[in-house]
Order: C-alpha cells, then structure tokens, then sequence
C-alpha cells in the first residue's frame, strides 16, 4: 500500500492507495506553529480510527510547499510506518524533462504536470488546480514544462472581498442562476463564480491561441467539481490529480526509496 502526503498552504491531504484506487483521503489544517509531536499525535488518531493495517504500508511520498513544516511530516510517517518516504525535489525522477522546470516550482504543481503528462503523452496538457492559488500549469509532448499562470484561489478572493468590506455577506459558492444579480449573494455568486468561469475560459483560450494547437485540459481541486460543468474546454475532472502525480513519481523512483 501506498501513501501520499500532500502538504498545502491551506491542508496537509493524506491519502492510502492499494494499487488500483484511492481509497480514504484525510485532510488536516495545516498549521506551521504545530510541532512534529503534535502532527504525530494527530495521525496516530487518524490511523487507529481508520483501521487501517499500518504494516501494509510499504511506500510513501511527501510533497510540500510548506517548509517549516516537511521535515516534522516526514520524520512522523517515519516513526508511524518505519519506512522512508520519497521526498519531492528537482533530482528526483518526474517523467518530465527537467530542464525545463523552473527551480522555483511548487511541488504540487510539478505531480499535477507529471500526472498530465502520463495522462496524455501525446498532447499539450494544461493542469487547472482549483486550490488556495489556481493554478494553470501546461506541459508539451515531450514533457517540457512550457509555463504556469497563479492567481488567488476561489475561497482566497472570495475571503479578501468579505476581509475588506465592512457590509458584505459570507455566502455559499455555487453557481448563480443569473449573471444580473437582483441581491448581495447573488451578486457576489455572480461576480466571483461567474467571472472566474469566464477568467478560466478565457486563459485556456489565450493559451491555445499562443501555442497555435488544442490542449487538453484536467481539472482538480477544491471547487473544481463545481464549475467543471460549466466550462466545455475541461475534458477531465481528476479530484485525486496531484495525489495521482505523486505517486506516479513515487513509482519511477522506487528502486532509490
């Protein structure tokens, strides 16, 4: 069995594979004043209550954008499973030509390009990460990274609105019925779905564009499955998509874990 840890800036996403699906995936709040003793606590918990076979545990893979916290992660699944997990990095093997992968690469965003690419190999493929930032990240035939977009995240922008406005209500995302909002919610519904609707649509329109061919494009994240259905261009919604990539990676580098 396989597990993967993925540590966001908003969740620490944890998640078994037996070697044909996913099966339960844990997320915990990630907190970078915790300390590895208390992560420790916390996943302790989560398995004994799963219970899970701690023993069938023969592989792991960590990927984090949060470094204060990747060492305390790695050194607890150490002491819980006594294996080593494989640890994200640019020497590792990703199924991509790393030449072309910026240093500075978020590694979530490197899985979901490795986890594209294998999804497509004979394609441009772009990654659209519905998460704390979205992310737009695009990869060629060949596996050259050919660049990513960031921009705030749904619950970000929609979190700064209702930080700086003193008379604006929190409200539920989801899709409006109507562009004309005729209240505040709907309004804000209609602002933030509905224009981020049309941001995606537009992004992936100028990427064609200045590549001169179609690419196929992967949705997954947070409120992915949300506005999917509203945008034709997506032709997949892969919720596990960066847990995929990782193990994927995971996987090419066995023999050295």
């Amino acid at each position: 069995m396989f597990l993967a840890v993925d540590i966001g800036n908003t969740n620490i996403v944890m998640s078994f594979h037996d070697g044909k699906q996913w099966g339960r995936t844990w997320r915990i709040h990630t907190d970078t004043k915790k300390t590895s003793d208390e992560y420790l606590v916390i996943m302790e918990t989560l398995w004994e209550n799963s219970g899970f076979d701690r023993t069938a545990v023969r592989h792991a893979a960590i990927s984090s954008v949060v470094p204060n916290l990747t060492r305390a992660i790695q050194k607890d699944i150490q002491r819980i499973f006594s294996i080593s997990p494989l640890m994200l990095s640019m020497q590792v093997k990703t199924g991509l030509d790393m030449s072309t992968v910026p240093s500075e690469i978020g590694q979530d965003i490197m899985c979901n390009l490795a986890a594209a690419h294998q999804m497509f190999p004979d394609r441009v493929a772009m990654t659209l990460d519905c998460g704390t930032a979205m992310t737009f990240s695009t990869v060629d035939e060949k596996g050259r990274v050919l660049g990513v977009a960031i921009l705030p995240g749904l619950v970000t922008a929609v979190n700064a609105l209702f930080g700086n406005t003193a008379q604006l209500p929190q409200v539920e995302l989801k899709i409006p019925t109507s562009v004309l909002g005729r209240n505040t919610v709907d309004s804000i519904r209609a602002g933030i779905m509905l224009g981020y609707i049309e941001m995606i649509d537009g992004m992936i329109e100028r990427t064609e564009k200045e590549l001169g061919k179609k690419i196929a494009v992967i949705a997954t994240g947070g409120l992915s499955s949300t506005i999917a259905s509203e945008i034709p261009r997506i032709d997949v919604l892969a919720p596990n998509h960066t847990l995929d990539g990782l193990r994927l990676i995971s996987e090419m580098n066995r023999e050295t874990t």
